[in-house]
């Protein structure tokens, strides 16, 4: 879950005289980029044309009145507070005072009642007016300029002060804080210098070397080198894109993000799709990979489509994985254990980093016997981004490229970059900790796609990057036009590449979504001569050499593994029954054409063999 989604406000007029200026809004569906994300919704503005108009009304009513209910409770607790808060200052005024001494005010003005409420919050900054459990832990209130902006998280969720968005109520432990934790700030920019060049202050004034700065471990003795280290503060983050020094093949950059590789015109570039699906591979999804790439479906230069797969380990089938493999389609790394707790990944060390991708990635080289060193590329589960930490481990360990990190929606789309210099786009996602310093890694952004149901008349929404959280998306019918859609917004713009990223799941368990899937596949490979569905590698390898639409179809990074035959690499695979002293009490199974190891490989043991 990404953040609060837009808000509506709807001025209490009949209050305005009793109380400060408080404004009312309800929750609307968030940016999601995980699946399984809550549902937030306490009001939408467009319901879907296909429901009973007095349907709508009802509907309407309902999320007016939860709009006004939740205006009015957070109203009579800013009474509460200010009454009590009063009567404390008519009781001091009651006791004896000395002479000449200055009586206590018997009022609290709302005007300084809202100051004080506000004063030291940060803009856009949520926070409770009274701590507590039950409904104390659903409201909450923002300082805007025409006043406080009242919230109330849906039954059944409560509000998380540190992630600033509606949770499921037990995910939520700060039910008993009012606010965000204040952190100490370094002193990085005064008029005159307080260090000696190639050093900045801590929150104290001491001075320490710049580089000690935001590089994951506490140098100031109050914390603060670590606590201003966003895209816009680490003193030491990467610099803005200079073309003039970012050149192609190993380095791609511009100012906006928006530009097609080589200036080429975009009406001369071939619209690239890429099809991923996360996590394992096994007997639930592989009859549904071998019906979408049946080897009919070709691309205009005569080879197989292709898609990439996010393999994570536990559960996969590595003959599986191996099969995948000999048919042309990428295999990236998607970590070992796919661990459920989402703040270890914005948290994780360069050496958990190093244990969870790179270990994935031995694991399926020795098992799926993948020998040609084609795992080059990897992404997080629940699209955490692991900021410096995460891509210092894919320098080191030799990775080409990442595909975490989400980009708002925007037109046009942007296009694959290099993170030499600084990412074109804010960081995107709640409580996303993005990568600051320079790295040599490509970065395969996914672009967030437009899910409402009529871009022509419907309100904008926030977009949604994996396709199974565009949770509006309800039919066939309404999965076919979001296709063509965001299909159009590239197509027509800057033919950036069109991300397609699933959960194989989503479309097994919607057998409709499956059928327009492959029907809009089908669809556009017969009406455009100019369309390719290629692997995250294949997209690098045309941005490093861009070629036009017709010079790709002879373009030789694209035609290898073009359209493979024969039998798969074993029709009877080794299923081995394991255990590993890092899951004590569980057996589990292993799939592999190889022989069986005597463990199962696991984050200290990725052979199998025994040795931590």
């Amino acid at each position: 879950m990404e953040s609060i989604g837009s808000s509506i406000s709807l001025e209490a007029k009949d209050m305005r005289a009793s109380a400060p200026r408080l404004q009312s809004a309800a929750v609307l569906e968030p940016e999601c980029t995980v699946p399984n994300t809550p549902a937030l919704l306490a009001v939408i503005l467009s319901p879907k044309q296909s429901i009973h108009s007095a349907v709508i009304m009802k509907f309407l009513w309902t999320s007016l009145f939860t709009v006004f209910l939740a205006s009015v409770l957070v109203e009579a607790q800013i009474n509460q507070i200010r009454n009590a808060q009063n009567a404390a200052a008519n009781n001091a005024a009651r006791r004896p005072v000395e002479a000449n001494a200055t009586p206590a005010p018997t009022i609290v003005d709302d005007d300084s009642f809202e100051k004080e409420l506000c004063k030291a919050k940060e803009a856009g900054e949520w926070f409770r007016l009274q701590a507590g459990e039950g409904d104390n832990c659903r409201d909450v209130i923002q300082c805007t300029s025409s006043g406080l902006q009242a919230i109330r998280c849906p039954a059944g969720l409560a509000f998380d002060i540190e992630k600033q968005t509606c949770d499921w109520k037990e995910q939520v432990k700060n039910c008993l804080i009012k606010e965000k934790v204040r952190k100490l700030r370094p002193i990085l920019s005064t008029d005159e210098p307080l260090c000696q060049e190639g050093m900045l202050a801590c929150h104290d004034g001491t001075c320490i070397e710049r580089s000690l700065f935001c590089n994951g471990v506490p140098d100031c003795t109050d914390g603060s080198d670590e606590n201003s280290c966003d895209l816009s503060n680490d003193p030491n983050r990467a610099p803005a894109c200079d073309p003039a020094v970012c050149l192609l093949p190993d380095c791609f950059c511009s100012e906006t993000g928006t530009e097609v590789p080589g200036k080429l015109d975009a009406k001369q570039v071939p619209q690239m799709i890429m099809v991923t699906f996360d996590d394992a591979i096994n007997n639930n999804n592989v009859e549904l990979y071998r019906d979408m790439f049946n080897g009919v479906r070709k691309n205009p230069n005569g080879c197989d489509i292709k898609a990439t797969f996010f393999v994570s380990h536990k559960y996969s089938n590595y003959s599986g994985v191996q099969e995948i493999h000999r048919k042309g389609h990428e295999i990236a790394a998607h970590s070992i254990t796919h661990n459920d707790d989402e703040s270890f990944w914005s948290t994780a060390s360069v050496d958990d980093w190093a244990k969870e991708m790179a270990g994935a990635r031995l694991i399926i080289d020795k098992f799926a016997n993948i020998t040609d060193n084609s795992i080059v590329g990897m992404r997080a589960p629940y699209l955490r981004v692991g900021g410096n930490n995460q891509f210092t481990m894919m320098e080191e360990q030799a990775f080409l490229y990442d595909s975490t990190i989400t980009a708002p929606l925007q037109n046009p789309p942007l296009w694959p970059y290099t993170l030499y210099f600084r990412m074109p786009h804010r960081c995107h996602g709640n409580l996303q900790k993005c990568p600051t310093r320079s790295h040599a890694v490509w970065e395969l952004v996914m672009n967030e796609l437009d899910r409402r149901e009529d871009p022509t008349f419907d309100e904008d929404l926030p977009g949604c990057a994996m396709i199974d959280s565009c949770s509006n998306i309800l039919s066939g019918e309404q999965f076919y036009a979001f296709l063509n859609h965001n299909f159009d917004r590239h197509y027509t713009q800057n033919r950036a590449p069109l991300g397609l990223f699933f959960h194989a799941a989503w479309l097994k368990n919607n057998p409709e979504f499956m059928d327009a899937f492959l029907f809009w596949m089908d669809e556009i490979l017969a009406k455009h001569s100019d369309v390719y569905f290629v692997t995250m590698t294949q997209v690098i390898q045309w941005v490093q050499n861009p070629q036009t639409s017709s010079e790709v179809k002879n373009f030789e990074p694209w035609k290898e593994k073009c359209s493979p035959v024969g039998p798969s690499a074993c029709a009877v695979p080794n299923s081995c029954a394991l255990t590993t002293k890092e899951l004590p009490g569980e057996t589990l199974r292993l799939h592999t054409c190889n022989r069986c190891p005597p463990n199962y490989p696991w984050l200290n043991d990725p052979s199998g063999d025994g040795f931590f």
